[in-house]
């Protein structure tokens, strides 16, 4: 049976740029509106710069990501960062309520807890996105042999195997060029944080794995206590 040679020389349409502002916007969203107790003035500030971060990348590539420089990558991960640190610390005074606070906070908390959970996940959707291979502009413009190394390896990656079947063969990679856009990242993300492991996408790199461990074990300590609280609360 003939098979297609690998894809060396690209034509991938430019990665929308919609999904990851509208996750970015709907994250600002649920962490600024977390109970008053979680520090409000701390919150709107971060928000607000986070926000500011925003407009530069949206003029640069206001629909399609087509063109990228130094600082949009840098100003792009440093917002991805930004909002996994302050939920992160967000996390931390939330473990703090849910452990030292009164029965009659339980649903306000439980609710804090949804909210930073969403945000964490999307956090770090946005993190991997703007890593893996370069980031989302170099993943679809650069030569696929140019490519930087790969921080994660998704099932496309190895659907060009001899033994796989001719019609998941043929959407492979390899044979398509196949990339990865935010939603696979967001649901990379999403999975991690509820599986507690890889899925079917897999780290390759030390930087990926300390990534995912951070992003596994503050979901699992979040639902732990999370777990905790709603019985104390049927009691």
């Amino acid at each position: 049976m003939p098979t297609s040679p690998p894809v060396h020389h690209r034509q991938l349409k430019a990665e929308h740029r919609a999904p990851a502002v509208i996750a970015i916007l709907v994250a600002l969203a649920l962490y600024v509106t977390l109970p008053s107790a979680f520090y409000p003035p701390l919150r709107y500030v971060v928000a607000g710069i986070a926000f500011v971060m925003l407009v530069p990348a949206v003029i640069l590539n206001p629909r399609r990501m087509n063109r990228e420089t130094r600082w949009s990558k840098y100003l792009s991960a440093g917002q991805a960062g930004l909002l996994a640190a302050a939920n992160l610390f967000a996390l931390v005074e939330l473990i703090q309520q849910l452990v030292t606070g009164s029965s009659t906070d339980g649903p306000r908390l439980l609710l804090a807890a949804l909210q930073v959970w969403l945000t964490q996940i999307i956090a770090y959707a946005l993190i991997f996105w703007e890593l893996d291979r370069g980031g989302p502009v170099t993943r679809r413009h650069a030569e696929r042999r140019s490519l930087p190394h790969a921080d994660f390896r998704f099932p496309q990656d190895e659907d060009a195997d001899a033994d796989a079947v001719k019609e998941v063969a043929s959407g492979s990679s390899e044979k398509t060029g196949w990339v990865a856009s935010y939603f696979d990242y967001f649901y990379f993300s999403l999975t991690n944080s509820m599986a507690f492991s890889p899925t079917d996408t897999m780290p390759l790199t030390t930087r990926a794995k300390a990534l995912m461990a951070l992003e596994s074990a503050s979901g699992f300590i979040l639902l732990g206590l999370v777990i905790a609280r709603a019985v104390s609360l049927l009691h």
